[in-house]
């Protein structure tokens, strides 16, 4: 199979990917084996390609909002069909076993694999999957529609629930790429008013076109205070500028699994009054299945810039360049 990978972290500048053949991959028990329709390109990859994530072995294939149709099948799997469309998502795997598995919360598994980083994802012709961790894709989206909900609107979900809006509320988004511009769509639809801080103008327009009351530069002061904020930009230094804008008791999610250094707090005017700041920390499937489902319902209308397969290191330098407004995707060629 054809396939992108990982040769040697570093900047864009310095090409960390490299194109080629690959073995194709063959399914074990309980997994499938996909052929790659179209695959999103998420900041998560360039995090991983720049070196700030190390990948998890040698030559590590990246890509984790995979859409594919199932061509086949190891043993013990008993869910799908060949031939059906399904989604792979950024959590590839979890034990079932440790004390957070049994709770529910298997987003803070003790030891889950990963699409992407510890198994190979997506910038391939070919790749196999865990069928249990598999979405179907509503009918609704197209290949490139769908590739982004599978991560960038499954942790956007998840940071919309640890945010705690209130209904109606006001809620801060700093920084307004692929995730962001999809969970203020989910925002908008139930009723909250919506003020956008980031550095892109073509990031700026889009908000506005989506409806969000306010928009300004990454380091503006919004107009009043918010409710709540999502920090998706993964730059530290908007940590305190958040916490900032926030009302008495409201909270700052940090959605990111990067996150450059958060300079020192000031307690009274950043923490105090009851501010919350937490962290995202993967997801569940049960977020997926929720994401998927109320993004069919409203519908979401993701905004994406297409690049062909043969194209995936322009589009992770690109990203690097903030050159995207809202999310790029691979589609096969």
């Amino acid at each position: 199979m054809r396939a992108w990978w990982i040769e040697e972290p570093g900047p864009m500048a310095s090409h960390p990917l490299v194109w080629g053949e690959r073995p194709d991959p063959i399914p074990g028990p309980g997994e499938l084996l996909l052929r790659v329709l179209s695959c999103g390109v998420c900041r998560t990859d360039l995090h991983l390609a720049e070196g700030d994530l190390a990948p998890r072995h040698l030559h590590m294939i990246p890509g984790h909002e995979v859409v594919g149709v199932v061509i086949g099948m190891g043993p013990d799997c008993n869910e799908v069909q060949i031939g059906d469309r399904v989604g792979v998502p950024w959590l590839g795997q979890t034990c079932g076993a440790c004390r957070f598995c049994l709770l529910g919360e298997e987003n803070l598994c003790l030891s889950p694999t990963f699409t992407g980083w510890d198994r190979d994802g997506g910038y391939a012709e070919l790749v196999t999957v865990v069928e249990a961790f598999t979405y179907r894709i509503p009918k609704v989206f197209s290949n490139v529609e769908a590739a982004p909900l599978l991560c960038s609107g499954i942790i956007g979900y998840r940071a919309l629930q640890r945010a705690a809006l209130p209904a109606g509320g006001r809620l801060g988004i700093y920084g307004f790429g692929g995730s962001a511009h999809i969970t203020a769509q989910i925002a908008l639809h139930q009723g909250a008013s919506i003020y956008v801080m980031t550095r892109s103008a073509e990031a700026r327009a889009l908000a506005v076109a989506l409806g969000a009351v306010f928009v300004g530069d990454a380091m503006d002061v919004p107009p009043e205070p918010v409710d709540s904020a999502i920090l998706f930009a993964p730059v530290g230094d908007l940590v305190p500028v958040a916490l900032r804008a926030l009302d008495r008791g409201g909270t700052l999610a940090v959605a990111g699994i990067h996150l450059s250094d958060i300079p020192s707090l000031h307690y009274e005017t950043e923490l105090f009054q009851e501010r919350a700041l937490v962290s995202v920390t993967a997801n569940t499937r049960t977020d997926g299945q929720e994401l998927l489902s109320i993004a069919a319902q409203i519908p979401i209308q993701p905004t994406t810039t297409t690049y062909p397969f043969s194209a995936a290191d322009q589009a992770l330098a690109d990203l690097a360049g903030d050159c995207v407004t809202g999310a790029a995707a691979l589609l096969m060629d």
